[in-house]
């Protein structure tokens, strides 16, 4: 009989113990570095947000007229102008220009 590790069956581990250079390769994998040299392009109307600034206020009025138009059943609608701007915001986000 035999005492100790044989070539052909590696010593036993035990724990939560790794093999040497498991430790760095772990702590290599486990937190991607960051790529600060990354570039963002901003869409027109995302530049259009941002230079409105974050607190920028909103026409309480006009909001007032809205809520009484609904309340009143009076607001109406225009499909055809939500779907053209819809059209163009698609439009403007995959980078075609409109026609």
């Amino acid at each position: 009989m035999k005492i100790g590790n044989t070539p052909d069956k590696p010593a036993p581990v035990s724990g939560n113990a790794l093999p040497p250079g498991a430790e760095a390769a772990k702590a290599a994998t486990a937190a991607p570095s960051r790529d600060t040299s990354a570039k963002v392009a901003l869409s027109g109307a995302a530049s259009t947000l941002l230079s409105a600034g974050a607190t920028a206020d909103f026409d309480s009025a006009k909001v007032d007229r809205i809520s009484s138009a609904i309340a009143e059943g009076k607001f109406s609608i225009n499909a055809e102008v939500i779907a053209d701007k819809l059209i163009a915001n698609a439009h403007e986000l995959l980078g075609q220009s409109q026609r």
